[in-house]
This record gives C-alpha cells, structure tokens and sequence, in this order.
C-alpha cells in the first residue's frame, strides 16, 4: 500500500548522516563497508571516557558491556547538546572479551596484553559488542547484543610475544585485532565476524534503518 501526500507530511525526516562516537578506525572502516555517511562525535578534552568503561565488582560480561553503551549514549547525546552541531542520529558501540565470565578490556601495557593472550591461548572465549542508536529526539533505542565465540590456538610465548611487539593488540579488548595479524593466531570463529571487530553490521544497519538513515 502507497502512502497518501498528507501520510509522507506526517512522516519524520530521513537523515543523511549518523554521528559515530567512537575513536575506532574498524568502526569506521566498517560503516564505510554499509555505505554510510558518517561524522565522527568525539569526548571532548575534559570528558573522562575511560572513566565510562570502569568494572564494577561481580558485574557479568554482559551486564557490563550494556551498561558501558548506555552510558556512552548518554554522554555522546549531552555532547551534541552543547556542540552546535546539526542534530542527527548517534551511533554507540562498545566491545569487550569475556574468558569463562572474566572481563578482559584493552592492555595496560606491554605486560598486561602478553598475559592477557597468554590466558586466551588454545581456549575459547565470548566477545561482546553492545550497540544502540539515539535518535534524533535524543532517545536511545534499547541496546542491542551481538555474542560471538572465539578459539584462539595454542601458541608459543614467542608468539605472542612477537605478535605485542607489534603494538596491535593496544587499545583493543582482549589484547586482539582479528582484522589483523592475530587472524593467523584464531582457529575457529561462531558468530559476527564485524561484530568481534566492533561493529555487527546486520545489527547496526537494522539500527540505522529504524532511524531513517540514508545508506
């Protein structure tokens, strides 16, 4: 069935663009894969982002990862406020690794991503990437989570040594980037392979279309 003129009156606009509050190359690289147009919504210098991602005591994985995307809505929405910027949809997405229900995020150091993978060698793990959207009312669309299972091989302490010499693992939950060189360190993936790179495109794009986002 055709709307009628007074039906497409009453119809809310569609948007050209999404803001994309992330820092991610991936998640840009991925959108762009969509054929989205995007602008990137970025804390500002006085914003305590990593403050958003803090653990709290006994919180599941999944519990978590969903409360950090909300929270990252929030502010991504408060920051449009007070920016100037033209209104317009806000996507938000947060990724972690969960290891038999520890939550493992991005390395401290050199140290701390060698032990991380360490764990991670020749064992499964879950990773987590929750997602939403605040429309341009401001309202964010309930979270969306994408679960995908990871088998990483066993492999030397050389290995993975060498693979964090390379600084890839730095900035990324699990000490990983499966878009990278430790692709040749996974034996087996279930799942969203965008997802584990921190963006599950059927998801995002269900997302973006029930905001009316041309792509």
């Amino acid at each position: 069935m055709s709307l009628s003129a007074p039906d497409l009156a009453m119809a809310p606009p569609r948007h050209a663009f999404v803001y994309l509050a992330s820092q991610s190359p991936r998640r840009q690289e991925l959108l762009q894969q969509l054929g989205v147009r995007y602008e990137l919504l970025l804390p500002r210098p006085d914003e305590d982002a990593e403050a958003l991602e803090s653990e709290r005591p006994g919180e599941p994985a999944e519990a978590y990862v969903q409360r950090v995307c909300q929270a990252k809505a929030e502010a991504a929405r408060a920051r449009l406020n007070t920016s100037g910027y033209v209104n317009a949809p806000i996507l938000v997405a947060d990724t972690t690794v969960s290891l038999e229900g520890s939550i493992l995020g991005k390395p401290t150091d050199a140290a701390d991503a060698l032990a991380m993978l360490t764990r991670l060698a020749g064992r499964e793990h879950d990773v987590l990437t929750a997602l939403t959207v605040v429309d341009a009312g401001g309202i964010p669309l309930p979270v969306v989570l994408s679960r995908s299972r990871v088998r990483f091989a066993s492999v030397s302490q050389d290995v993975l040594r060498r693979y964090v010499e390379t600084g890839e693992p730095f900035g990324k939950a699990g000490s990983y980037g499966i878009q990278g060189r430790a692709a040749a360190l996974i034996e087996h993936i279930e799942g969203s392979y965008s997802g584990i790179m921190g963006l599950p495109l059927f998801e995002t794009a269900a997302l973006l279309q029930a905001t009316r986002i041309d792509f």
